[in-house]
């Protein structure tokens, strides 16, 4: 008996038995879904892009800077001081006064008063002013105590001691009838100076 193998048995498939090949029209579909996806989400991306160069433009060096008056602050040393308190007038706007303070409403009569401002300068660094009869006051003693002198200079027609601090900055003083005017900061000498020349006596 001859016996014919099994009529279920068929060839390997010419394909190799592996998945059907994709339908040219399923790719191409594929890519322009793809690309329509790039260029719905590119105006996102730009709109984004515009709005962070927006903040990172608004959000300059005056970000974080805040100003004060300084007028009540040296209005009350004015009053309670035994000396004619001085104090910077007329300065250009770029100069910003960003402290002020006095420890006049503690004091009593007869009783050193120290008034203190502080101003972010057009370069935005820092430029203290102090005037005090209290040589020791920490706002004095903390600048002059071991600084080198370097000669005088002529500020609004007052001659200023010119000196360098311990950490490497410039100090302006002057001193009369027990009184100390100073100025001093990491600002340069030239914004320094401007402050010093503003100095005026204080009048209501």
């Amino acid at each position: 008996m001859t016996g014919a193998g099994p009529t279920g048995e068929q060839g390997p498939s010419p394909t190799g038995g592996g998945a059907p090949p994709a339908s040219p029209v399923i790719e191409r579909a594929n890519r322009l879904s793809a690309a329509n996806m790039l260029r719905s989400l590119l105006p996102l991306v730009v709109i984004c892009l515009l709005i962070v160069g927006w903040q990172a433009f608004r959000s300059g060096p005056d970000v974080g800077v805040r100003t004060v008056d300084p007028s009540t602050s040296v209005q009350l040393a004015a009053a309670r001081a035994g000396y004619q308190v001085l104090a910077p007038a007329g300065l250009d706007e770029e100069y910003r006064p960003t402290s002020a303070r006095t420890d006049a409403g503690a004091a009593g009569d007869g009783d050193p008063v120290t008034l203190e401002i502080g101003y972010l300068t057009p370069s935005e660094e820092f430029a203290g002013f102090v005037v005090s009869d209290d040589r020791g006051a920490d706002p004095v003693a903390a600048v002059l105590d071991g600084a080198r002198p370097e000669g005088t200079v002529e500020l609004g027609g007052e001659s200023w001691q010119r000196s360098t601090t311990t950490r490497g900055e410039t100090a302006l003083s002057r001193e009369a009838d027990g009184v100390t005017v100073l100025v001093s900061g990491s600002a340069s000498d030239e914004e320094l100076e401007t402050v010093a020349r503003a100095v005026k006596p204080y009048s209501p």
